[in-house]
């Protein structure tokens, strides 16, 4: 089993995105009360055993902007569910995480930390919305490295309006400084309800930068094996791409099931006041190979054989011919990342 807790606090909201995040910082009693009542009821739904959770995500939201008591609660209760060797990730921002909490943090269990820069460029840092400056980024990292996280994931944006090869070679050039061993480069997407929302002009939609940028940052040894994650691979990101089960619990978490999707309350107040609700989405056969075509096709997965109808294998396999799929041992695997969509329109239409 994989579990994923939201915590939606903010500092501030990136102009950019569209995750549920609120400034509501007085709600963190109520919230971490509310939390508690989620997690444990929905261990008893999913009837999770004991030291049978392999993965554990903490995202947001901005979770480095919670004390560490917040996360006590939680892992002293999670403790006993956990397996020996479970990956635990805390997504953090460069601004909000210092060396004394990043300490707290790893004695608490977290073994991974995944920080939220976006850009080294001040002036893109500034286009983003973002609160932090390059120097916040390489200190967060020596912090990290100092409190003993050996596994380091970095976020950043391209394919914004001011993004060329002189701006994404000065982005590769500071993370060349860094010596992590996981990167995610997140294309730019246009979202409803955010500051960019109608500003397609903010987008480049230039498909030669995105080249250019994923192989100048597998050029720094970060193989990619998904369509925006390079390095060493995060366990629980590869859950969802393999369709396995997961929790979802705090405010606009999803859950997945056998073939039931769960989805918590949207608004805070409502969560809090009823934290264990979920709205849930039955699929069927069709949904599912869809989302295996779909996750497959843009991740190291693939696509197996079997779960083919007939026509879509027959597809499959004429984009193998083609050089377009690798066909290995009854699975189709994806050679281009960036194509993943296309491809998988033309094997399920």
């Amino acid at each position: 089993m994989h579990l994923y807790i939201h915590v939606p606090f903010c500092e501030s909201k990136c102009f950019y995105c569209s995750f549920t995040s609120l400034k509501k910082k007085d709600f963190e009693k109520d919230y971490l009360n509310a939390l508690m009542q989620d997690i444990k009821y929905q261990l008893d739904f999913f009837k999770v055993a004991k030291n049978s959770i392999k993965t554990v995500f903490i995202g947001g939201g901005t979770p480095s902007l919670m004390d560490i008591h917040f996360y006590e609660k939680i892992f002293i209760f999670l403790q006993a569910y956990l397996k020996q060797e479970c990956e635990i990730t805390i997504e953090a921002n460069p601004n909000s995480s210092n060396f004394s909490w990043l300490s707290a943090i790893k004695n608490l269990g977290f073994n991974r930390i995944s920080f939220g820069a976006q850009s080294f460029h001040e002036k893109k840092l500034q286009f983003l919305g973002r609160i932090h400056d390059q120097k916040a980024i390489f200190k967060s990292i020596e912090n990290a490295k100092k409190a003993g996280f050996d596994t380091i994931n970095l976020d950043l944006i391209y394919d914004t309006k001011l993004d060329d090869t002189k701006m994404l070679d000065y982005e590769i050039s500071k993370l060349a400084l860094l010596d992590i061993n996981h990167v995610s480069a997140y294309n730019l997407t246009i979202e409803e309800k955010t500051r960019f929302a109608k500003k397609f002009h903010y987008k480049k939609n230039a498909p030669r930068l995105a080249k250019y940028f994923i192989k100048a940052i597998e050029s720094l040894g970060y193989k990619q094996y998904e369509i925006s994650n390079f390095g060493q691979i995060c366990k629980h990101n590869l859950a969802y791409w393999q369709g396995k089960d997961y929790i979802g619990c705090g405010l606009s978490a999803v859950g997945f099931l056998k073939n039931q999707r769960f989805y918590t309350k949207k608004n805070l107040k409502d969560y809090i006041n009823d934290p264990c609700f979920r709205e849930i989405e039955n699929l069927n056969l069709h949904d599912l190979r869809l989302e295996h075509i779909f996750l497959g096709l843009r991740s190291l997965i693939g696509i197996e054989e079997t779960k083919l109808e007939p026509l879509e294998r027959e597809k499959a396999m004429f984009l193998s011919k083609k050089g377009k799929l690798v066909y290995k041992k009854g699975v189709f695997y994806n050679t281009n990342y960036l194509l993943s969509d296309e491809l998988a329109l033309y094997i399920s239409t």
